[in-house]
């Protein structure tokens, strides 16, 4: 879109991933601590060009692992795979509908681990993996869901307020006039 829209995409990527790694709160409450980036990865996918969606893939990855115990770059390629599919059927997806938004979000949030479970298990430290991780998942993919509506409409509101809106009057009337040729 333009650089505002991508400015104001990577500050909010840079700052939930900073609230990830220092609030415990949700991890407290449900043992789990929920993944974001995957709604977000949606929200650049369907309103951003692919630019905008490497830019969030590579930072926002870059910016997760570096605060988790994945090995640093881990997350990119799940989270751009998942952007890419997104982005590649972009037409086909009803972008306004809050249903399709909580789906989408549904869906990337519980595509992201899977995608980075299978590269982590193909590292020198293998995950542990066991019932609990089913939790995880599931907690991940419904806070992903309920998230992604959230960033259409805060984003919508923010661009709104901060974007130019063109006046919709011109100062000559429709009905008018004009006369050419010699008076």
């Amino acid at each position: 879109m333009n650089w505002l829209h991508t400015s104001l995409i990577l500050l909010l990527v840079f700052l939930v991933v900073f609230a990830q790694g220092t609030f415990d709160g949700v991890r407290q409450v449900l043992g789990v601590q929920v993944d974001l980036l995957p709604s977000l990865i949606v929200y650049a996918s369907l309103s951003s060009g692919l630019p905008t969606l490497l830019l969030v893939a590579v930072a926002g990855g870059l910016w997760f692992d570096s605060l988790s115990a994945n090995p640093l770059g881990v997350s990119v390629l799940p989270l751009f795979v998942v952007g890419l599919v997104i982005q590649r059927y972009r037409g086909l997806i009803l972008r306004q509908q809050r249903i399709a938004q909580v789906v989408l979000g549904l869906g990337a949030s519980a595509a992201v681990p899977v995608l980075t479970l299978l590269l982590l298990i193909n590292t020198e430290k293998p995950p542990v993996i066991g019932w609990f991780s089913l939790w995880h998942w599931v907690v991940v993919s419904v806070a992903g869901g309920v998230a992604t509506p959230v960033w259409f409409g805060l984003f919508d509101r923010a661009m709104r307020a901060l974007s130019y809106r063109p006046w919709g009057q011109t100062s000559f009337r429709p009905d008018r006039v004009i006369k050419r040729g010699r008076a």
